[in-house]
């Protein structure tokens, strides 16, 4: 099977967006969601740091250092 792989420093752009604007978007919400559920893991030995960078975000968003915002995209 085919997986997708996400673009090149897309998840350390966003963990620099996240930190610096303190908000994640719904639009960022589900990019996370689609790298977490196609990327494996065990494949793409190169995913361990982009997996760091998500473990950050979340990590910051239950210590209420970033917020869920309702807006669609940080473009809206």
């Amino acid at each position: 099977m085919n997986r997708l792989s996400p673009l090149p420093g897309a998840i350390s752009d966003l963990f620099i967006y996240t930190c610096t604007n303190h908000e994640l978007t719904i639009a960022d919400r589900y990019g996370l969601l689609a790298i977490l559920l196609t990327v494996d893991p065990d494949e793409n030995e190169g995913f361990q740091e982009e997996l760091r960078c998500i473990d950050r975000i979340l990590y910051l968003i239950r210590r209420g250092r970033v917020r869920l915002s309702s807006k669609l995209s940080a473009l809206s």
